[in-house]
């Protein structure tokens, strides 16, 4: 099907109301007209965007965190990762994230792609960031944030992802393509 004879798929915004405000997460439920004239209920999730980056030591190695999730309850290894502050752009927020987070800056920085993790309820999308050339400064991790930061040999994360070991979409998505972009190379 060419571009000039797609069908319009679109959904029209009616009204938009907040069904619900918290600390992280804010939840809208709009009434849309449907491409048929029909009306629905769409309850979705507004965020501020987040970065993920991956660090990859001189060695080789990458930096990756073990933190646990209570959603899920359990622990899973990913890379660093943060949402924005107001007002802040996507590699400000990358810096001031891997810092906090691990303790490492990076004098190497390159954008990769945007992910949008979940379409069907949020507005989400996470900036995805390459870190070399990593100085360890020190980690200064939020008052209610715990992690362990590891390093991790990058056939060794591959095998994690295989074995099912690392299930975190934007680590997994971050992982293919960092073995891609090496398998490339």
């Amino acid at each position: 099907m060419s571009e000039d004879t797609k069908t319009d798929l679109s959904e029209h915004l009616i009204s938009s109301e907040w069904a619900f405000e918290g600390c992280l997460l804010k939840v809208k439920s709009d009434t849309v007209r449907l491409p048929n004239g029909h009306t629905a209920t769409r309850e979705h999730i507004v965020h501020p965007g987040a970065v993920m980056i991956i660090p990859i030591l001189d060695s080789g190695q990458l930096v990756m965190e073990r933190q646990y999730r209570y959603p899920l309850g359990r622990d899973f290894i990913e890379f660093p990762a943060g949402k924005l502050d107001p007002g802040e752009e996507p590699l400000q927020s990358a810096r001031r994230e891997l810092l906090e987070e691990t303790g490492y800056t990076a004098n190497q920085w390159e954008f990769l792609a945007s992910i949008h993790v979940a379409i069907a309820y949020s507005n989400e999308r996470i900036d995805l960031y390459l870190a070399q050339g990593l100085t360890h400064r020190g980690s200064d991790l939020d008052a209610d944030e715990f992690l362990e930061t590891l390093h991790v040999p990058v056939a060794q994360a591959l095998d994690w992802l295989s074995e099912g070991r690392i299930t975190d979409a934007k680590t997994v998505v971050g992982l293919l393509m960092l073995q891609k972009r090496l398998d490339v190379a």
